[in-house]
């Protein structure tokens, strides 16, 4: 079970850089790109940039050519998904457990060969810890 994070919504202002605050607090989306974490493929774990729960191993990491950073897996417990039927469209949106920051969205055209799934995260609302060799 994970620990919830509360905070009020000044004291995520105070806390998130305009940025963060925007994708994480405000359900934002970060342009596509190749930069940030999207061609990204250290060893380590990435976790939400608001409360710092791991999220993703960097194994599950993969290249979708879709422009955001994907995942085939997350770490269990550690991602809700939430029914979004925002912009005319039906989608399944990622959540994290710990303090309910938007993370993307979740989709079933994933390698086949592993889950299937890709988590379609944005960049700004994770970071990365690389692994302690």
């Amino acid at each position: 079970m994970v620990k919830k994070v509360i905070k009020t919504d000044e004291e995520w202002k105070a806390a998130l850089t305009p940025e963060q605050y925007y994708i994480l607090r405000q359900k934002g989306t970060d342009r596509p790109s190749e930069a940030g974490y999207t061609s990204h493929f250290e060893k380590g774990t990435y976790h939400c940039a608001a409360c710092d729960l791991q999220l993703f191993e960097s194994n599950s990491k993969f290249e979708s050519h879709c422009g955001w950073p994907s995942f085939d897996d997350a770490i269990d417990g550690t991602v809700e998904y939430v029914l979004d039927k925002t912009h005319g469209m039906v989608r399944t949106e990622i959540i994290c457990a710990a303090c309910d920051g938007h993370l993307g969205h979740i989709f079933n055209d994933g390698p086949k060969e592993t889950t299937g799934e890709r988590y379609c995260v944005n960049t700004t609302s994770i970071k990365f810890v690389k692994a302690e060799k």
